[in-house]
């Protein structure tokens, strides 16, 4: 279990009452920031804080891992200033009773405090510019204890329990997000039927985008299942972030079996341009293992041609669980 510090803004409402937080992936002149980063490590059962209004207003437990989203439309004008695509997690939160506010118990947690990348100052108040961030457990037990000590069994082995949700079952915002873009193509009278139909289906990874990768790929590079009846056209940009020619470049693809497909949409791996599999420090190793996946061995699965190259920059960059910096 980890523990992290999110300073919520003009967003917090949306987020703490609908259960989540986001952010976007870069910052508005495309810059990379330690504090977006640092959402893509957050883990299915981690404790977030929620600080907002000088005040920590409230405490979760990570449901899913992080996964790229695009911003929320409740945000509204409030969210323009930021891209469109960002990173989420869905936070089971519990609003504390009493707010605590910071700078009145600043002499108690300071030495507590991270020397690098803190979301507060040592008096108590906001660290400008810091959206999420990583505190020791050590701080998070002393918050708990001065905000709120009934919920101090979070900390618990029984806090990374979700409600039910899988962490293989794609979050609902995805398929909502999919289903849209889907129904906009069905009735986008401008692309021919034939088109629209080979669209939707790359969708499921089947049809015409299925067949253009299978004239680069052959098997699933991990299991080596050679059976097109048992693979599925995994895009490596995602369906629901690419364009329509993206959607049907063979490209764009790989041959994976199902299992193997979840961790790659997921972002649980990724692979080098020379073939490496990368694996997320967020992916769970047992799982991994019975899945296939070695994380304790280099796993060499072949070079990738240009094309496949172009989009596996675009998966390390924007879906792979790992911070940059």
């Amino acid at each position: 279990m980890r523990y992290w510090w999110v300073n919520h803004s003009q967003t917090f409402d949306h987020e703490v009452g609908k259960g989540y937080v986001w952010c976007p992936k870069r910052k508005k002149n495309g810059a990379q920031n330690h504090f977006y980063e640092t959402l893509r490590e957050v883990q299915q059962g981690d404790l977030v804080f929620s600080y907002a209004n000088s005040h920590l207003q409230a405490v979760g437990v990570a449901k899913l891992p992080c996964y790229s989203c695009p911003r929320p439309d409740e945000f509204g004008k409030v969210g323009e200033a930021w891209d469109l695509l960002g990173w989420r997690v869905d936070v089971g939160f519990q609003r504390f009773l009493r707010p605590l506010r910071i700078a009145g118990v600043a002499g108690k947690i300071a030495h507590f405090l991270p020397a690098r990348h803190s979301p507060v100052r040592p008096d108590g108040h906001g660290n400008q510019g810091a959206y999420l961030a990583e505190v020791s457990e050590a701080l998070a037990r002393t918050l708990l204890n001065l905000a709120e000590p009934m919920l101090l069994g979070l900390m618990g082995s029984s806090a990374v329990r979700d409600d039910g949700e899988s962490s293989t079952a794609d979050p609902v915002v995805l398929i909502e997000w999919e289903d849209l873009l889907q129904a906009k193509i069905a009735a986008n009278l401008s692309i021919s039927e034939t088109t629209r139909k080979a669209l939707i289906f790359a969708r499921r990874g089947q049809g015409k985008f299925k067949e253009n990768v299978a004239r680069f790929e052959r098997e699933c590079r991990l299991t080596h299942v050679v059976n097109p009846t048992h693979l599925i056209a995994s895009h490596i940009k995602p369906w629901r972030e690419s364009d329509n020619e993206e959607r049907l470049s063979g490209g764009n693809g790989l041959l994976l079996t199902p299992s193997i497909d979840h961790l790659f949409d997921r972002g649980f791996i990724s692979f080098a341009d020379e073939g490496d599999v990368l694996v997320s420090p967020v992916a769970d190793t047992e799982s991994l293992t019975r899945m296939g996946v070695h994380s304790d061995s280099r796993v060499f699965t072949g070079r990738f041609n240009d094309d496949q190259k172009h989009f596996l920059e675009y998966h390390r960059k924007a879906i792979f669980l790992k911070s940059a910096m």
